[in-house]
């Protein structure tokens, strides 16, 4: 992953995060405005994964659902050999957003993603309700590999 926080190359082996100028700097808020994958690649795209243990048990606590479903998303990814440096997108699902929730999803980006990289474009949609009773927080990801040879 590059970083090019003004401007875009005209080519790059991976995903490469930009916040083009004009723009607020999103990085506070755990993400990216622009992300932009060179093809021929693979696309992963990883279902909604929610705050649930492999046990399909719900903590009541969004931080902590927020970090399981996280957890969930690397697992998605590992099994095809994908982790968070490859994810290009972020959809957030969140049951009655507030600023409260917003600042423990940042913290939980930089934790994951540190200070010296982007993280992806992101969108956070506000819900009333998931799937499941009790569910906070469902997080989508789509990932970009490299082709196999």
């Amino acid at each position: 992953m590059a970083i090019a926080p003004t401007a875009l190359p005209a080519s790059h082996p991976g995903p490469v995060f930009f916040n083009p100028p004009g723009l607020y700097d999103p990085r506070p808020n755990g993400y990216s405005h622009v992300a932009v994958a060179d093809t021929p690649a693979r696309w992963v795209l990883a279902a909604g994964q929610g705050g649930e243990n492999a046990q399909g048990e719900l903590s009541p606590d969004f931080a902590v659902q927020l970090r399981q479903a996280f957890d969930n998303v690397e697992t998605a990814l590992r099994g095809v050999h994908a982790g968070l440096g490859d994810i290009v997108r972020l959809q957030l699902l969140v049951v009655d957003h507030d600023e409260a929730k917003l600042a423990h999803y940042s913290a939980e980006v930089l934790r994951r993603w540190g200070e010296q990289r982007l993280a992806p474009a992101c969108t956070l949609i506000p819900v009333p309700r998931l799937a499941l009773d009790g569910m906070l927080v469902e997080i989508e990801a789509t990932a970009v590999l490299p082709l196999p040879r």
